[in-house]
């Protein structure tokens, strides 16, 4: 009887126990680095033997103790550990996203383990977390380019690459193309990024010498690729300047997802403080989102749909400057007073809807099927006119005309008008192709296009100068510029590619291999167009970890719209194709830093050889183009940028730049004769070209985007007691450009703008912490983290120039006096993820 006794009592012990084990449920999906599911990963609690398998879709349920701390490891051949710490409640289910990285040396931002990015030339990873912390007026994608190609205009998001302007960069979303409004003349009118960071997920960066597979344009490539989201998550932020939200997630089986994003953006009060007062009423939202549907295990459908609209208004009332401008003949101090009536109206609207069907066949071999549709409309209607009055002006504090022009040297009335309306329809069908052949992996390409322009061009400049219409005409009233014309296109483009990468192993030393070429042929100009390219890598066996690069080919560039029109408004369109060919060459290396730190170095020497140039000139962003193929022009370069961390999880570059680029138009010259005093003088019309003048031929000048150093630097840093409180910083120098004189041969792009400096610095502090080390019954257990930040946009209040507005005084001297950027901006923003 003792002996039953003892027994029931041990058996109560035991299921009294086991009644009180609590225990709660982990699950969720585990994916690679590019957001492929992963079967057979093992599950294991720590301190446990036993383990579980992720399914052949990456799925995993698991029982874990609640209550009580514990940590999951997830384990991969190839891959690291991942480590996930959890203290979670009784029955309560925590769903995660896990993603496996692999083993190799790594930054903790910058993943050297991926070779692409090391092999390719001209290759630039972006980090798309510093894209969103980046302090910017204009975006964090195309601000991070800056730092690393320079800029000299922080209200627009264009850039220029290797003296390329902004219409020879090539933009990608999920390998559609993508295009910014074409009618924009300064960056105050521009609207939001093309690329909304919140959305992304990679983003590679081509500064020259890019694959085959990417399209006929000169000067870079950006490749933007959306995220595949696995899990609810969101983020929302709010600031003076802009405003957004995101969201993602994915059905159960992760067979249906979906991100989508909205954002809001005003410049007002960037635009407030410009020199010229008056009512600034710019506007732009957008929506974007990315729907993936996973038809079967070989049929996975995704659609990508953007919208975004831009307005501007604009009523100007008065602008006073006072700058040392130019002449040819001298330097002076000159005051100008400008009162303005009338408005300016803009609207711009582009739309993209994307369509890809992507079938894997095997494990070797994967198709693409791509349509897409791309409309822009825009409309700019302008009618402002200006009284203005220029001379010295008294900078005596004590006059009773402080501040006043006291002597004038002209004066007159200017009027701007225009009714200007661009239509382009782009319809485009496309197939890829890729095939893993082990040492050799295939790819190819065919697209064709169908473009629509519809363009009515409408505008005319007036000039009065004391009384007098110029050009001056007794008998009528002339004006002083006339554009007016219409066209309508309908052009057919036929364009594929293919390229074979070659991995070629020699021992310890890795030799990777790249052929490609190119076809184009379009209905405009009926021109084929044939483009060979290659590059080459090597990363000898040896102690140092470093990879030298070669790469070469030919890049064409057929004319789209602006190339089209010349300064009149003429269309020309047998224009053909500018040519481009470019030789790069430099090395990648990683090495050891401060406090065991990796670093990474790389140096590109680079030779654009080009012919067929369509001149052109830039006025704030507007590129107006001469409209022949009637020039020659070269750029050289070397390119230094360190890739590091000053301090750990901090991540910094800096980036340094020297190049010279030069054209030469052909049979461009001027006449110098000597007047009747001995002088010798510049010929201004045939009638002044006498007998024993003396033609001089312009020969090579500095193109319009010739600059000779541009420094950037990024830097990322923390409080050493709290990493709660970081500081980011975002720095840009450009030496001086020059700045074309309209219609003058001898002074072709004989301005000079002054170097521009501009720096940028953002202030954050964590309001919640991080997910990971908040407890799972927390009342904000669903924000992973919430963030308030202090922008202060250039820092150093300099009057950066981005143009020059020139004038004459009685005499007919021309004075250019600096259009300037903005100054000082305080910005405050709020991000929560969730």
């Amino acid at each position: 009887m003792r002996m039953f006794t003892m027994l029931m009592g041990c058996f109560l012990c035991v299921l009294t126990a086991t009644a009180q084990t609590k225990y709660a449920t982990v699950k969720g999906i585990i994916v690679d680095e590019n957001d492929n599911p992963m079967s057979k990963v093992a599950i294991t609690i720590l301190g446990k033997n036993s383990s579980i398998n992720s399914s052949d879709s990456g799925l995993f349920t698991i029982k874990v103790p609640a209550q009580k701390s514990l940590a999951l490891i997830f384990s991969f051949e190839g891959y690291a550990d991942q480590q996930k710490n959890f203290f979670l409640s009784n029955d309560e289910t925590e769903t995660i996203v896990i993603q496996m990285k692999k083993n190799g040396k790594t930054l903790e931002t910058i993943t050297i383990a991926n070779e692409k990015e090391r092999k390719e030339a001209g290759l630039i990873k972006i980090n798309p977390k510093s894209a969103i912390t980046l302090p910017s007026t204009i975006g964090g994608v195309e601000g991070l380019i800056k730092t690393l190609v320079g800029s000299n205009n922080e209200l627009s998001s264009q850039y220029n690459v290797r003296g390329g302007n902004y219409d020879e960069n090539l933009i990608y979303i999920n390998d559609f193309e993508v295009y910014r409004p074409y009618l924009v003349s300064s960056g105050q009118q521009e609207g939001l990024s093309l690329i909304n960071p919140a959305l992304t997920r990679n983003i590679n960066f081509y500064t020259g010498a890019f694959q085959s597979k990417y399209g006929d344009k000169m000067s870079s490539v950006l490749d933007i690729q959306y995220k595949k989201p696995t899990q609810f998550n969101g983020s929302v932020y709010a600031s003076l300047l802009e405003q957004g939200l995101h969201l993602e997630g994915s059905t159960k089986n992760n067979r249906f997802n979906y991100l989508v994003g909205v954002r809001n953006k005003s410049n007002r009060n960037l635009l407030s403080s410009q020199p010229t007062r008056g009512a600034y009423i710019p506007s732009a939202s957008d929506a974007q989102g990315l729907l993936s549907y996973k038809i079967n295990n070989k049929l996975q459908l995704d659609v990508l749909g953007i919208y975004s609209v831009a307005r501007f208004t604009f009523l100007p009332e008065a602008v006073k400057k006072t700058a040392s401008v130019f002449s040819p003949f001298f330097t002076a101090n000159i005051g100008l007073d400008v009162f303005f009536d009338g408005q300016e109206k803009d609207n711009y609207s582009s739309s993209l809807l994307g369509i890809t069907l992507l079938q894997t066949v095997n494990k070797k071999t994967k198709l693409k099927w791509m349509v897409s549709s791309f409309k822009d409309v825009e409309k700019e209607n302008v009618d402002i006119g200006g009284a203005y009055l220029f001379g010295d002006r008294d900078f005596d504090n004590a006059s009773a005309t402080f501040g006043q022009i006291i002597n004038p040297l002209g004066a007159g009335y200017n009027q701007n008008y225009s009714r200007n309306k661009l239509n382009i329809d782009v319809l485009n069908v496309g197939h890829r192709g890729y095939f893993d052949a082990k040492k050799h992996y295939l790819q190819w390409g065919v697209n064709v296009e169908q473009t629509k322009i519809k363009d009515a061009l409408q505008q005319f400049e007036f000039r009065d100068s004391a009384g007098y219409s110029l050009p001056y005409n007794p008998t009528s009233l002339t004006l002083y510029n006339v554009q007016q014309s219409t066209a309508s296109l309908n052009i057919q483009k036929y364009s594929g590619f293919f390229q074979d990468n070659i991995n070629i192993s020699k021992g310890k030393s890795d030799i990777n291999v790249q052929l490609g070429v190119r076809f184009n042929y379009n209905s405009l100009n009926k021109q084929t167009l044939i483009s060979p390219r290659a590059q080459i890598s090597l990363k000898p066996n040896g102690k140092k970890d470093v990879v030298f690069k070669l790469a070469g080919g030919v890049y064409n560039q057929p004319p789209f719209y602006r190339e089209l029109r010349n300064y009149n408004g003429e269309l020309n369109t047998a224009i053909k194709a500018q040519q481009s060919v470019q030789v790069v060459t430099g090395f990648d290396y990683n090495f050891k830093g401060p406090g065991n730190r990796i670093l990474r170095l790389t140096s590109e020497a680079y030779y654009k050889q080009l012919s067929q140039v369509i001149p052109y000139d830039i006025d704030n962003v507007k590129i107006r183009y001469l409209g022949a193929n009637n020039a020659k022009a070269y750029a050289t370069g070397i390119e230094l940028r360190l890739f590091g961390e000053l301090v750990k999880d901090a991540e910094s570059w800096v980036s340094v730049n020297f190049m010279r680029t030069k054209e030469n138009i052909n049979n461009d010259f001027y006449f110098d004769y000597k007047n009747a005093a001995g002088e010798i003088i510049t010929a201004t019309s045939t009638d002044q070209v006498v007998k024993d003048s003396i033609r001089r031929d312009v020969g090579f000048v500095r193109r319009p985007t010739d600059r000779t150093i541009t420094v950037g630097m990024y830097v990322e840093d923390y409080l050493s007691t709290n990493k709660n409180f970081k500081v980011h910083l975002n720095a840009i120098y450009g030496s001086n450009m020059s700045y074309n004189v309209p219609n003058s041969v001898r002074y072709r792009n004989g301005l000079i703008i002054a170097p521009y400096i501009r720096v940028d610095m953002g202030f954050s502090a964590l309001l919640l912490s991080e997910k990971s080390v908040r407890r799972s019954h927390s009342p904000f257990k669903n924000f992973d983290n919430i963030w308030a930040s202090v922008e202060v946009f250039n820092l150093i209040d300099r009057a950066n120039t981005i143009s020059f507005q020139l004038i004459k005084d009685y005499s007919n001297t021309v004075y250019a006096l600096p259009n300037r950027l903005t100054p000082r901006l305080v910005n405050f923003k709020i991000v929560a993820k969730f």
